[in-house]
């Protein structure tokens, strides 16, 4: 089962958005890491766009954000994620 996990996984689109002082985000990227989720990270601090994108998404402005094909995770929601990515 676990080669039909990751090839899941391997196909979803995984944006995770954060900013440089939350340590929410660096959790969330640490059990994606753990889990070999590949993940494209927005840093909305840094780059107002993804900021703009984010508040559009999620409704809000608080991170992390964490978007999965589409499915929204606001904040560091293991038991969301485990069952959004299959795990």
């Amino acid at each position: 089962m676990t080669g039909n996990r990751k090839s899941t996984q391997d196909n979803m689109k995984v944006t995770v958005y954060t900013t440089n002082s939350c340590p929410n985000c660096v959790a969330a990227k640490e059990f994606l890491k753990a889990n070999s989720v590949e993940f494209t990270e927005k840093n909305v601090e840094q780059d107002r766009q993804a900021a703009k994108e984010m508040i559009i998404r999620s409704g809000q402005r608080t991170v992390p954000v964490i978007d999965i094909d589409g499915a929204i995770v606001r904040g560091f929601d293991q038991d969301k994620l485990e069952e959004l990515l299959g795990l």
